[in-house]
């Protein structure tokens, strides 16, 4: 198990950016969390298998139908375990 923190930059909120990415950990199996940031960001953070997490990363790399995602930055740890499921924050 693993930790990936990502940031998606771009145009990426107010496009369903959060609830599709939900979707897509939810159907890896992954919990974690997605959220809009004040600097126009989305953060994700998920945990679960590395071979998921790559999944996950590889849409945020693209995003939904709207997005216009410029780039990601990602970031690897050790999982914590403190996830129950995969949420939208606010």
């Amino acid at each position: 198990m693993k930790r990936v923190n990502i940031k998606v930059h771009g145009y990426v909120q107010g496009i369903f950016f959060r609830s599709n990415t939900k979707k897509i950990a939810e159907s890896l199996g992954l919990n974690g969390y997605a959220k809009n940031m004040p600097d126009g960001t989305v953060e994700v953070v998920a945990e679960g298998p590395e071979d998921k997490l790559k999944e996950l990363i590889e849409f945020c790399k693209k995003g939904p139908e709207a997005a216009e995602v410029s780039k990601i930055d990602v970031k690897f740890d050790k999982a914590s375990n403190g996830f129950d499921g995969f949420e939208i924050r606010y």
